[in-house]
């Protein structure tokens, strides 16, 4: 496929995970992609990954929580690509402990580079986006915005994402820029891992254990959720703006 010919991507977190799954999905059907992580060190993995099938990408080092050096890095990526078509603020933390355990500054983090930076790549991505009056961007929420336990500080944030999705979407729909976020479930990633560490078990029995309890009896994995991003971020999506999606197996 190549929904995304001539498209410029700009994926952060995209180091591992979710977001590196993404950035090869999205070059992988046609795209150009930006793959921001905090420094272009870490990026660089996915972006050999990219060009070993045959795709363009780049790496970028950027502290996302930093506004001036998001504006910094995407003038570069603009630069350098001619463009910036599709955003998808990926980047994240965790810092999960119970809430009269919590200190403020696992508040403060989580709430900064989950949320803040989802702000700061908007703002600066949307100004080249209002310019040539297109534009997707797509958010990565979380089931957690439901509520967790242990995890207050992730659970505020991601549900911030859900509400400035929204919001954005009513704003920036007149300039043809699509807003949307994608919820996931539990998908095997370093993030669960640690999250099953917390509760004192192994990555395996954990995951066997939210497999047992979900009704598709698997956890899933970050090809699973690349693949609905790119579904949001491509013209196949042109009319959904302003919703998030649960992927989670059916779980409720």
């Amino acid at each position: 496929m190549s929904r995304f010919t001539d498209r410029i991507a700009v994926v952060t977190g995209a180091a591992q995970g979710i977001g590196a799954a993404t950035a090869q999905r999205l070059a992988e059907e046609g795209a150009s992609v930006a793959v921001v992580d905090l420094t272009a060190e870490r990026a660089q993995a996915t972006v050999d990954a990219i060009t070993a099938k045959g795709g363009v990408a780049r790496a970028y080092g950027c502290d996302v929580t930093d506004y001036e050096a998001v504006e910094a890095v995407f003038a570069q990526i603009a630069e350098d690509f001619g463009a910036i078509h599709i955003l998808v603020n990926n980047a994240g933390i965790t810092r999960d402990n119970l809430f009269f355990k919590m200190p403020k500054t696992d508040w403060d983090a989580v709430i900064t580079v989950n949320l803040t930076s989802v702000y700061n790549c908007s703002h600066v991505a949307q100004k080249y986006m209002c310019a040539q009056k297109w534009g997707k961007i797509v958010s990565l929420s979380s089931r957690s915005a439901l509520g967790n336990r242990g995890q207050a500080n992730y659970a505020a944030a991601k549900a911030g994402i859900q509400g400035f999705t929204a919001t954005l979407a009513i704003e920036l729909g007149p300039f043809n820029i699509n807003v949307n976020a994608v919820a996931p479930g539990y998908i095997a990633t370093s993030m669960t891992a640690a999250t099953a560490e917390r509760v004192g078990a192994s990555a395996e029995d954990h995951q066997a254990e939210v497999a047992g309890r979900t009704p598709l009896r698997r956890v899933g994995q970050p090809e699973d959720i690349a693949a609905v991003v790119a579904f949001l971020a491509s013209e196949d999506a042109s009319y959904v703006s302003g919703q998030t999606l649960y992927v989670n197996g059916g779980a409720r």
